[in-house]
This record gives structure tokens, sequence and C-alpha cells, in this order.
């Protein structure tokens, strides 16, 4: 007698996504792009509770703390709350979320790029941006939650 497990429903649901990702690369960046999205944002807001990866207040530039009516310990836990529903956003709908995280991190590029010493992080951050506006983009053909008729929408265009 062999023993066979039974499949889990997820089991199968990662089996897919990994083949379909083999088979489609457009679809493995897609699958690629959504999970750093929806993962690193999480994480990083998280973070701003706890300040082990960084000490996020020292990215804020002085002009914009100045300018706050709490301190820059309080704007990085607001900040850490925005990136925590940022990364939840993008898991529920990637192909708006994306623009959201885009926009957010051309609000980070500002503030970087307004405090000397931190213009590779900027540039990085353009990175991120551009690949935050990648998953939108391929988000329109893969967004798992489109209803069938508009992805055949999509496909009469």
């Amino acid at each position: 007698m062999v023993a066979h497990s039974i499949p889990t429903p997820s089991d199968n649901w990662i089996n897919r996504v990994l083949q379909r990702s083999r088979v489609e690369p457009a679809y493995g960046a897609f699958v690629t792009l959504l999970i750093g999205f929806v993962v690193l944002p999480i994480v990083f807001g998280l973070d701003k509770f706890t300040n082990v990866l960084a000490n996020w207040e020292g990215y804020l530039a002085p002009w914009l703390v100045n300018l706050l009516p709490f301190s820059a310990h309080t704007a990085m836990l607001i900040v850490g709350i925005v990136e925590i529903v940022a990364g939840i956003m993008v898991a529920i709908k990637p192909r708006y979320a994306a623009y959201v995280v885009a926009l957010w991190l051309a609000g980070i590029i500002i503030n970087l790029l307004t405090y000397s010493g931190f213009y590779d992080i900027a540039l990085r951050d353009f990175g991120l941006l551009v690949a935050a506006l990648a998953l939108a983009q391929l988000a329109r053909s893969y967004d798992p939650r489109r209803s069938n008729k508009a992805n055949a929408e999509d496909r009469l265009r």
C-alpha cells in the first residue's frame, strides 16, 4: 500500500503560478514584482516602529521636519502605517495600487533630493518607482482579481 499525500488548494495554486511563470516570462515578472511590492513595503513599514534596519528619522529632510506639527518620530510612525497599507493595497488591487506606490516613492525621492548626502538612495528609489510603474502595466493583463469581462475587453483593445 502506497501512501499518497492529498494536495492542498494552496499547493496547486503555487504550482500553477510557478509553472505559468516558467512558461510565460511576463507573468513571472508580474509575480516577482507583485511579491516584492507587497512584502517589502510591509516589512519597511513595520520597521518604522522598531528601527532595526535603519534610523528612519535620519532620512527626513530638515526643512520637512520643520514644517511638521509633530516630531520626526511621529512622522515616521505615520510613514510606517502608510507603507503597510500600501503593501496591503498592492496585494488586493495591484493594477491601481502600484500607481499609489509610485506616487509615494516620488514623494520620498523629492525629500531625499532636498537633503544633501542621500542622492544614491534617491536614485535607488527612482528605480523602485520605475518598477512600480512596470507592475501597474503588467497588472493590466495579469491582475487575477479582474473579471472575465474586463479581461475580454482588454484583449479587444
